[in-house]
């Protein structure tokens, strides 16, 4: 698991309402509109390092190491599906999608490479 050749898919189903920008202060991620109770689904294998409301902004967090380097967050959940220390497979649904700390229902995606967010269009079939 630990390799640095990710398969990655995509986490959910719906509309890419706002695109990674690299601006200073712009959107780190991905943007997928759909409904709430939306599947969202681990985009590759891996174990859950997080799962909270702590971070502010993100709502309902879910974060997964992939790799040492690869990590992917999934942000703005109805409903959180999975612990701490749970390994998931690609493609497992992890969340139910919702709008908390957002101002409408849409999964935030990242992935991160050694701690910098990149684009995560850049990644996906």
């Amino acid at each position: 698991m630990y390799n640095n050749k990710v398969l990655w898919k995509w986490p959910a189903e719906g509309k890419v309402t706002r695109h990674f920008s690299v601006k200073e202060n712009g959107y780190k991620g991905l943007e997928i509109s759909n409904k709430p109770g939306t599947s969202v689904k681990a985009a590759a294998g891996g174990v859950v390092i997080y799962a909270g409301s702590a971070l502010r902004g993100y709502g309902n967090l879910i974060i997964l190491k992939h790799t040492d380097d690869y990590l992917s967050a999934y942000a703005h959940n109805a409903k959180l599906l999975v612990r701490e220390q749970q390994k998931v497979k690609v493609g497992e649904k992890i969340a139910e999608m919702g709008s908390t700390d957002a101002s409408k229902t849409a999964l935030r995606f990242e992935i991160r490479f050694k701690g910098q967010a990149v684009n995560p269009a850049k990644y996906l079939p």
